[in-house]
């Protein structure tokens, strides 16, 4: 079996060796990224290989799965005006977090612990409870108080056990992270982990390989803690630092308009919230990206910068409109998932080309309810 790779923290470079629990740094207690740089296979390799994620091997720091569920390899299909969909809601837990999921469920599984806890609004813990299930591991999942019903029936399903938390998103994060300090426990953040960001790349090395090889103009991704987006840089660094695409896409982040902490400190040319003050958070649609205070704010708005991208937000109305003009095209998705397509379904890319991502199944949330007259 392939040796783990140690983690270090980005912000301090505190190394934290492979084959421990531990979850952060143990100075600043922020997150942590692995010292992992591959080089991804040439195209013309990739022909025959197993048709999931797992087709990129030389890009994954843990090899030989054993708890996949034929995740990946969603399809890419045409909307409009040179803008094309990636249908990630057709997952097994019907939401791109498969991606990281099967990674933290495999690392786990190497680290054998005594228990596995993760936070989430829906998908995520979804997507860790199942594939948790799938490994035979013990997993509590610690969500809102006002999370989807219908996601809590998945998790639940899945044999995971709800801990409902009072308060909001960073609530529940802030109760899971105190619990993760027990001994003897994994704690499959999708956040703080360095190895869901690794999954969550091979979305941007399968459009690399259903494009014959190259990348659009523009990948457009939505952003609360940044999972999707961090990953698609790192994917397209490896890419790139392999020879494989000869530029680099712009990156363009789209969060709701009513809990845009990033959006505004882009707006103000900063490198990190620290110091920012954006508007007070108010209710949105869009809850899985609802995040007030992302751990990996300085990260995100660094790849976002390096790409030549931006931020783009989206109102409750268009949230609302974009969701209904996906289903009338055959394609029914949680309001968070149409974020992308809201921001940019009426020309925001211009005569550029684009991907955007339809991360989540509508089935998980409904259709959002009409505004007020």
């Amino acid at each position: 079996m392939t040796p783990l790779p140690d983690c270090y923290c980005p912000a301090d470079g505190t190394r934290v060796p492979a084959g421990t629990l531990t979850w952060c740094c143990p100075l600043c207690r922020g997150p942590l990224d692995l010292d992992f740089a591959p080089t991804p296979a040439p195209l013309k390799s990739l022909s025959g290989r197993v048709n999931s994620l797992w087709r990129y091997a030389e890009t994954l720091p843990l090899t030989s799965p054993t708890t996949t569920l034929g995740e990946g390899r969603t399809p890419l299909v045409e909307l409009r005006d040179g803008i094309s969909a990636k249908l990630d809601f057709l997952m097994p837990t019907l939401s791109f977090k498969d991606r990281g999921a099967v990674l933290l469920a495999e690392l786990a599984l190497r680290l054998a612990p005594e228990q596995v806890i993760a936070d989430s609004s829906g998908n995520a813990g979804t997507a860790i409870a199942a594939y948790c299930a799938r490994a035979g591991l013990p997993c509590t999942v610690y969500v809102p108080e006002g999370t989807s019903v219908k996601k809590l029936e998945q998790i639940q399903a899945h044999g995971a056990r709800v801990n409902l938390v009072a308060g909001d998103r960073a609530a529940t994060a802030a109760a899971a992270r105190e619990a993760a300090d027990a001994p003897g426990t994994f704690y499959a953040s999708h956040v703080h982990n360095p190895y869901f960001l690794h999954g969550t790349k091979t979305y941007v090395h399968e459009l690399w390989e259903d494009m014959g090889g190259r990348l659009p103009d523009v990948i457009v991704v939505p952003v609360g803690n940044g999972t999707l987006l961090l990953g698609a840089a790192l994917a397209v660094a490896e890419l790139h630092s392999a020879g494989l695409i000869d530029r680099r896409p712009a990156l363009y982040a789209v969060q709701a308009a009513a809990v845009a902490p990033l959006a505004h400190a882009w707006a103000e040319g900063a490198a990190d919230l620290t110091g920012t003050a954006p508007p007070p958070a108010s209710p949105t649609l869009a809850e899985g990206i609802a995040i007030p205070d992302p751990p990996r704010a300085r990260q995100i708005l660094r790849a976002v910068r390096e790409s030549g991208g931006t931020f783009l937000t989206v109102t409750e109305d268009q949230i609302r409109h974009a969701q209904l003009d996906l289903a009338s095209q055959g394609l029914y998705v949680e309001s968070t998932g149409v974020a992308c397509w809201a921001a940019v379904r009426e020309g925001a890319l211009g005569a550029r080309t684009g991907v955007v991502p339809l991360c989540g199944a509508g089935l998980k949330t409904g259709l959002a309810p009409a505004s007020p007259a």
